[in-house]
């Protein structure tokens, strides 16, 4: 294991040992690492502050999806940075440090599943556990040349892992195979499958639109490229007002419900945040419950828009990421507006509690990104098919 890697990945706090999974299984012989936000019996979930790590106790039972990976025969080698309590996408830390990208040094890793990103593009371990909210499987998996799943809403155990803001969390993954990231989603998906084939690509003009020009010109270049291995396209936009409306009811309500999670935590303790992270959390605190409410109808008419485009069979093709990684020191002014540039993207999916699935598609100026598809609601297998199905396109060199 690299010493580097590991110390930027790997939180102070690790595991004194790893932990062996079952004899045997679909995941046996593979090693995996968990966000500092999963339950591990005797550990703190410390959710990227040391504060909250200094004030609460171990867990008493591991995480269901934890479990799940150690009974299907996974090691568990160690837990991985995150963005304080998961509310960013760039990937930094002011306590921990950034993790390292190790495809483009120098620059973020994306966030907030940062430290498994991180590990993973390293090598460190065969698959990685994260979470999505608003983009924090997606992007970092866009960042470090990964494949990453965002699975359907409810479709993975969420027992055992600290919530954010529950409208729109959901667990996740990443691993440098696409056929790892298949193997996971066997053990962690629960529920009935909506199995279809898939018989429509609408290409999201809209979503180009957002992307940096020539990672605009990559994507589309991948989609020609993959044409024998899809569906004739079509192209078309997806948010009838653009997206500024739905990125912000998704601000709206992710702050609101991030104050009911860690609210009385931050006005007791005072915790010393970070930048970006700091303001944040003094925006969630000014949110009301009338506020919410309108928000909660803007994502009402979103999902009910989106599902009736995202039907089985459909699935929707779009940028994970609009630009390649940000340097790391990247101004604040500058950070925000790539969060707004971010967000336009992720909310898609997570307004109407879609899966999607970033698979790496190339790299510009040496750095790497990622091309994304929506998929319907219980479409996650259909997804992880599709990256096998179209691996022989895409991939990031070492």
């Amino acid at each position: 294991m690299d010493s580097t890697v590991y110390r930027s990945a790997f939180v102070p706090h690790d595991l004194k040992a790893p932990i062996y999974g079952a004899s045997s299984g679909p995941l046996a012989g593979l090693s995996a690492v968990v966000k500092d936000m999963y339950d591990i019996a005797g550990e703190v979930a410390g959710c990227g502050n040391p504060e909250w790590l200094a004030t609460h106790s171990p867990a008493t039972r591991t995480s269901g999806a934890v479990q799940r990976i150690l009974d299907a025969g996974a090691t568990v080698i160690g837990k991985t940075v995150c963005d304080e309590f998961f509310y960013s996408v760039a990937g930094a830390n002011a306590h921990y440090g950034t993790p390292i990208n190790p495809r483009a040094p120098g620059r973020l890793p994306g966030g907030s599943s940062s430290g498994s990103a991180s590990a993973t593009a390293s090598g460190v371990c065969d698959f990685a556990l994260g979470s999505d909210t608003g983009g924090s499987i997606r992007v970092p998996a866009s960042f470090n040349g990964l494949y990453g799943l965002r699975p359907t809403l409810h479709r993975v155990d969420l027992s055992g892992l600290q919530p954010m803001s529950e409208t729109f969390d959901v667990p996740g993954w990443f691993s440098q195979s696409p056929g790892v990231c298949r193997s996971v989603g066997a053990v962690l998906l629960e529920g009935d499958a909506a199995l279809a084939a898939i018989g429509r690509v609408i290409v999201l003009e809209d979503a180009f639109a957002e992307a940096d020009p020539d990672v605009d010109d990559l994507l589309r270049t991948a989609l020609e490229f993959m044409a024998d291995d899809l569906p004739a396209f079509m192209h078309a936009r997806i948010s009838p007002e653009g997206f500024d409306p739905w990125r912000e009811a998704f601000r709206t309500i992710q702050g609101f419900e991030v104050w009911q999670t860690f609210g009385e935590f931050v006005r007791t303790r005072r915790p010393n945040f970070g930048p970006g992270v700091r303001e944040r959390m003094e925006y969630a605190s000014t949110i009301t419950e009338a506020q919410a409410d309108a928000a909660r109808a803007v994502k009402a008419q979103a999902r009910e828009h989106i599902l009736q485009t995202v039907v089985p069979g459909t699935v929707l093709a779009l940028p994970s990421a609009p630009c390649i990684a940000p340097l790391t020191d990247i101004s604040a002014a500058d950070m925000e507006k790539f969060r707004v540039r971010v967000m336009r993207l992720t909310c898609i999916a997570g307004m109407a509690g879609l899966p999607q699935i970033s698979i790496p598609i190339g790299t510009l100026g040496g750095c790497p990104i990622g091309l994304s598809f929506i998929g319907w609601a219980g479409g996650d297998e259909a997804l992880l098919d599709l990256a096998c199905e179209l691996s022989r396109h895409c991939g990031i060199a070492a």
